[in-house]
């Protein structure tokens, strides 16, 4: 009975998704700033949450200007939903020329010579629409993006179809290294998107640095270490948006030779370059995660590291 329920709803779900994607854009954003006034000002949504990241993040800012960061990153996460939305039936034509990228020659360049690559981006502007990558590569590559899989696989098939319309296919975590191996082993060039800027689980991490005047952020190292693994070359998409409804992802070279590179450096150039990302236009951030819950303080008090993995901690000794 409950998984008839989920898959009527899932289909209930599916009809007004559809539905409201085929209106205009210009009519989605209308319904967009009523959102904004209801998420901002009624429900409140993660306002406690927003504001804390906000101020801690850039404690040079005054008041006035962290309450216009967080308006703005209220109405671009309305319009982010909806755009999203819009992905169900957006054209080829538009998507392309609302979700351009530049230095496209790089990334060309380096399939050409039949090197794969890994994609390092964050939740920056609308990483949904990165998906449309594809549509401006002339060479046939495999392009994959890493997702978690929802729990209610009704649910999950539903976001699939909108996400792997253009060319782009969604790879769960867990399958990533395998989904790999498979494309190298069919003598297939890959591109595959990691957006790896949110916060591990507590047996993932195995690295902290500065990031947004946190010092001890814990981050996820799985795409450098698959990177490294791979011989991948390694880029950063640097995201900007240019006006509502249009956006420009910029291609970073950060290596070819990640087997060159020390432990952590592609993990730190990432995170490096996304906070020059996040600084030079802060409200297209997800500020409504809870990025920073998982305290330094408390790891070395929970857990130590042993042979490089992450276990609890059954003594006093620390190894942070």
């Amino acid at each position: 009975m409950k998984n008839l329920f989920s898959k009527i709803l899932a289909k209930m779900l599916y009809a007004l998704w559809y539905g409201l994607s085929l209106l205009p854009l210009r009519v989605l954003y209308v319904l967009s700033d009523a959102m904004y006034v209801m998420v901002y000002y009624l429900a409140r949504y993660r306002r406690r949450v927003v504001r804390g990241n906000l101020s801690a993040s850039f404690p040079e800012k005054t008041a006035d200007e962290l309450r216009g960061i967080e308006r703005k990153f209220y109405h671009f996460f309305c319009d982010y939903i909806v755009e999203t939305v819009k992905m169900m039936t957006i054209s080829r034509e538009e998507m392309s020329r609302r979700m351009r990228f530049t230095n496209l020659e790089v990334l060309q360049q380096i399939v050409d010579e039949g090197q794969s690559v890994t994609v390092f981006l964050g939740h920056y502007g609308n990483w949904e629409w990165v998906s449309s990558m594809p549509l401006q590569i002339d060479r046939p590559v495999r392009f994959g993006e890493i997702y978690h899989p929802l729990e209610n696989p009704y649910f999950d098939k539903l976001f699939l179809k909108a996400r792997e319309r253009h060319g782009a296919a969604c790879i769960p975590m867990a399958n990533t290294l395998r989904w790999m191996l498979t494309c190298r082993q069919q003598g297939e060039v890959s591109v595959v998107g990691f957006i790896a800027d949110q916060v591990p689980l507590w047996n993932n991490i195995h690295h902290w640095l500065n990031f947004l005047n946190h010092e001890k952020t814990p981050v996820f190292t799985g795409a450098e270490r698959i990177a490294r693994r791979q011989n991948q070359a390694v880029v950063y998409l640097d995201m900007q948006r240019v006006k509502r409804g249009y956006y420009v992802g910029d291609v970073k070279l950060i290596t070819r030779e990640p087997q060159q590179t020390e432990e952590w450096q592609l993990t730190e150039a990432y995170f490096a370059a996304l906070e020059q990302t996040i600084r030079r236009d802060p409200p297209y951030w997800l500020w409504s995660h809870n990025r920073w819950k998982r305290t330094y303080e408390e790891f070395c008090r929970r857990y130590e590291y042993v042979g490089g993995r992450v276990v609890p901690k059954h003594s006093d000794s620390v190894q942070c």
